[in-house]
């Protein structure tokens, strides 16, 4: 039986070492701190454009993307449940509200009626 052999690309781990020297990125850009409420909001952010709650930065248009829409509020969901227990008090209000908020959004939108 021949073994399965596996290519590792290992140009990753020079970019690593670039990285550690020189921690500014090209262009000066710098992202913000990767935390949990970031990524929350983020996530409700791409939800909100979605719903047509504000334009789509690539369309500048507002757009409803229902389905979408529908994707993330139930990704939002699943984090709820995977994270319950494991989220301090503000981090569990964030979320709570920011659910709440586009459940009520997608309900209104859904059923033909505006925001």
């Amino acid at each position: 039986m021949e073994e399965n052999k596996k290519h590792i690309d290992e140009s990753w781990k020079e970019q690593i070492e670039k990285e550690k020297k020189d921690p500014t990125p090209p262009h000066d850009f710098v992202p913000p701190e990767a935390n949990f409420n970031f990524f929350v909001t983020t996530m409700a952010l791409q939800a909100s454009i979605a719903l047509g709650q504000m334009p789509n930065p690539a369309t500048q248009k507002q757009e409803d993307n229902l389905p979408q829409a529908k994707f993330i509020i139930d990704t939002l969901e699943m984090i709820q449940k995977k994270t319950k227990g494991n989220l301090d008090a503000e981090e569990n209000t964030l979320l709570e509200d920011i659910l709440y908020q586009l459940r009520m959004q997608y309900i209104e939108k859904n059923k033909g009626g505006s925001s």
